[in-house]
């Protein structure tokens, strides 16, 4: 993974060190959560605070505006919990993430995959320095793709985590939710899923497997390998070949339906 935009930088041996300050925002909802996180922090002279926000939909937007080296992010938040923060931030690569939360009930198995270290409320001391000297040591490295292994913990964790019933998206430099219902298909692209508004696209940060297992499965269905339609959608089904057929939304749009995933269909639609 190539460092985010102002991680600690060093000079080759014989030249001394230079390492630039870690840029650090700290994310939670409660007041007084950040002001100890921030006291912990002003202890470390090479980290720096960054920024600070209080509720989801704010730390996204900061996260893509100071691109900071290192996220104190929060999981139970208003507006946006912590890994739908992650999945709507567009930054390229996403900085380290340290999660602090009171709930390590689902939080421990994403952790252990998809980010530096966890801290449980309230947070110890001597767990916030451990935690700041794996931060220190992952920038110092700059290896592993965090990307992916998010994708994995987001994944991990998804059956713990509430029914998708909206997704947050970018528009004009605006973001806006759009209610699941509202959504045609979605189709996989990378790590990211494009999500199908009759005329209009967005993309969010999530993979199949993991929204699969999130959406109303009365509502919608994996069709195949790399897209999932809103059942409402459908105008009817036509054969294709070797067991496959064609899927024909009332929008004209044509998705194959894999013999895989047939039975992931209501059996109203097959009849």
């Amino acid at each position: 993974m190539h460092r985010a935009a102002g991680a600690c930088h060093r000079r080759g041996p014989g030249r001394g060190l230079s390492v630039a300050p870690i840029r650090t925002l700290i994310v939670d909802d409660e007041p007084l959560a950040r002001d100890k996180l921030r006291a912990f922090l002003a202890r470390h002279a090479d980290f720096v605070l960054a920024g600070e926000a209080g509720d989801g939909l704010t730390a996204a937007r900061l996260i893509d505006e100071l691109r900071p080296d290192l996220v104190l992010l929060d999981i139970q938040m208003p507006e946006l919990d912590g890994f739908e923060v992650l999945a709507a931030v567009e930054t390229e690569p996403l900085p380290y993430i340290i999660f602090v939360t009171a709930f390590d009930h689902y939080a421990v198995q994403a952790f252990e995959v998809g980010a530096i270290d966890y801290l449980l409320k309230p947070v110890a001391p001597d767990r916030f320095e451990q935690a700041l000297d794996r931060a220190r040591h992952q920038l110092d490295r700059g290896t592993g793709d965090l990307a992916d292994r998010l994708a994995r913990a987001l994944e991990q964790v998804a059956p713990a985590r509430p029914r998708v019933e909206r997704f947050l998206v970018k528009q004009g430099g605006r973001s806006r939710f759009v209610p699941a219902v509202e959504v045609e298909w979605i189709e996989a692209a990378g790590n990211y899923l494009k999500l199908h508004l009759g005329a209009e696209t967005h993309l969010v940060r999530a993979t199949m497997k993991e929204i699969e297992s999130r959406l109303d499965p009365a509502r919608f269905a994996r069709v195949h390998r790399t897209a999932i339609v809103n059942v409402d959608r459908i105008q009817y089904l036509e054969p294709w070949s070797h067991g496959d057929q064609l899927l024909v939304l009332k929008s004209g749009h044509r998705l194959m339906l894999s013999r895989r995933y047939r039975d992931r269909l209501p059996r109203t639609l097959q009849e």
